[in-house]
């Protein structure tokens, strides 16, 4: 471990999912806890976990960027031990910081693969720490790394992989070709209390969009008008959550005339479930029902240019060692609070939104 560093092991903070057919019940039953969902509708919303086997590739993504983030560290001269904690599956967050703890480590500083604020993309990661410190039982200090949307690299990262997957005979400028940003959808009420000042989840993803539309433009000579969509809707339908949805959204591209639809999953760092079951299952058949042809592009995943620029701000980090953030900065106490749930959080690291 090198010297110096104000803390003393990295958690990599994942969602989790099941990696073998009898763990995807129990695996929805976590996330799902507390909504009332019987069990038999568990077992029809797992059958694509069910598709591939029961498994989920999230946790591989993770173990492979936590793997490359510990390299990428190491070539900037910080050697630090780094592990992974999970949400909703083993290892889970309070067995992590249990054995961390019992370890000796004293301070910890956690980064959610997730990089945008909001209550579930950031604020619950900051709940699973603080649960898990309830009661004082672990003698351990953990901040958690602030969104990291605006890192130079991931709107590069996501720019490269869009250009490269572009079919040889699309015509980018047509009027027929949307370019079409997606992101989780999440309640209406989250949106708007994401970050320090509110609306901060919907204002960095078009931060983002903005980004890469300029450097396709540079590439292409192509500045291309686009859109932000959503996807992965899991809440009751009189609650209000961000639309269009994808699905939608295609139906009326396909109406206005449009044949190719380029679809960027901007809010996501790997190809995960989310991504294979919505985008690549349920969108491409609803792209192909109306004839429009999608190309989807990859998500970041462990691109080295993003790993190498996501692992200089943790570098940073562990180096400073920042303070605690107050109002206005990522990620304060009340920053993305949810009205319905009230549990401890743990701190954030004291750091000015980007505009």
């Amino acid at each position: 471990m090198s010297t110096s560093l104000k803390y003393d092991a990295v958690v990599l903070m994942g969602f989790g999912g099941p990696e073998g057919s009898e763990e995807v019940v129990p695996f929805l039953e976590r996330v799902t806890a507390g909504r009332g969902i019987p069990r038999e509708r568990l077992v029809e919303v797992g059958q694509h976990y069910f598709t591939l086997g029961g498994v989920s590739p999230i946790n591989a993504q993770n173990r492979a960027l936590l793997a490359a983030l510990a390299d990428a560290l190491c070539a900037q001269g910080v050697e630090i031990e780094t592990v992974l904690a999970n949400r909703n599956s083993p290892p889970f967050v309070p067995d992590v910081l249990a054995d961390l703890a019992a370890r000796g480590h004293r301070r910890l500083l956690a980064v959610a693969t997730a990089a945008y604020a909001g209550y579930s993309s950031c604020r619950q990661y900051r709940e699973d720490l603080g649960l898990a410190l309830a009661g004082g039982a672990l003698d351990v200090d953990v901040r958690k790394l602030p969104p990291f949307y605006d890192l130079p690299a991931f709107a590069d990262a996501v720019s490269e992989l869009l250009l490269r997957c572009l079919p040889a005979d699309l015509d980018l400028a047509a009027d027929s070709t949307r370019l079409v940003f997606t992101t989780h959808s999440v309640p209406a009420v989250a949106a708007r209390n994401a970050g320090p000042e509110g609306d901060a989840y919907l204002t960095e993803h078009r931060w983002v969009a903005r980004r890469v539309v300029a450097a396709v433009a540079e590439a292409t000579g192509v500045t291309k008008p686009w859109d932000l969509v959503f996807q992965s809707r899991s809440g009751p339908p009189q609650v209000p959550w961000l639309e269009p949805d994808v699905n939608d959204a295609l139906r009326e591209f396909a109406a206005a005339g449009t044949t190719d639809v380029v679809l960027v999953p901007i809010g996501f760092i790997s190809d995960h479930m989310e991504v294979i079951w919505d985008l690549d299952t349920q969108a491409r058949e609803t792209a192909a029902e109306l004839g429009v042809r999608l190309i989807r592009t990859p998500t970041v995943g462990t691109h080295p240019g993003f790993v190498a620029d996501l692992a200089r701000r943790i570098a940073d980090e562990l180096r400073a060692g920042s303070p605690e953030p107050g109002p206005g900065q990522f990620c304060f106490g009340g920053c993305c609070a949810n009205p319905h749930r009230d549990a401890p959080a743990a701190a954030g690291i004291a750091q000015g939104p980007t505009r």
